[in-house]
């Protein structure tokens, strides 16, 4: 394997590093209380990535078994204890956990612990999921025909 074609050709380097400080809020607080940090969005990265930060509170909270054909998506655990479904079990992730799922492959995760979580989710390429995000708190106002639209337009397909 070799490194990919580059990306930056200038000569000098420039300044143009992000700082985001550990107390900023989030962009999206759902009812339920689960907080979602948009850390880096694929907008902000070129379609590099996109980095978010997902707490959520004791009570069980994550999507139904699914995949990706577009994008890659990983899990990193930062506090309390999350459960991730790797398309053959359910694995009891915990603080510095790292899973990774290609494209296509079959996934969720839930909060099943009765205490508070904390994960980093990764996805690549940086798809905005900022709108997957958003639209989840309003799927109780969707027709069946509009939610199955939604999920397909997020590329989100149910097993």
């Amino acid at each position: 394997m070799t490194y990919p074609p580059p990306l930056y050709h200038g000569e000098t380097g420039e300044v143009s590093a992000t700082h985001r400080p550990a107390d900023s809020k989030p962009e999206l607080v759902y009812p339920n209380g689960t907080r979602i940090h948009y850390l880096s969005t694929g907008e902000s990265t070129g379609g590099l990535f996109g980095l978010y930060r997902w707490e959520c509170g004791p009570g069980v909270t994550g999507p139904e078994p699914h995949f990706h054909r577009s994008l890659a998506e990983s899990f990193y655990i930062l506090t309390g204890v999350m459960n991730i479904y790797d398309g053959s079990r359910w694995i009891t992730a915990e603080p510095g956990d790292w899973v990774h799922v290609p494209p296509g492959g079959i996934h969720a995760f839930k909060n099943k612990s009765g205490e508070p979580a904390s994960m980093l989710l990764h996805f690549s390429p940086g798809a905005p999921r900022e709108g997957y995000f958003e639209g989840l708190a309003h799927l109780d106002e969707m027709t069946d025909d509009e939610r199955t639209e939604f999920y397909l337009k997020h590329d989100n397909l149910w097993v």
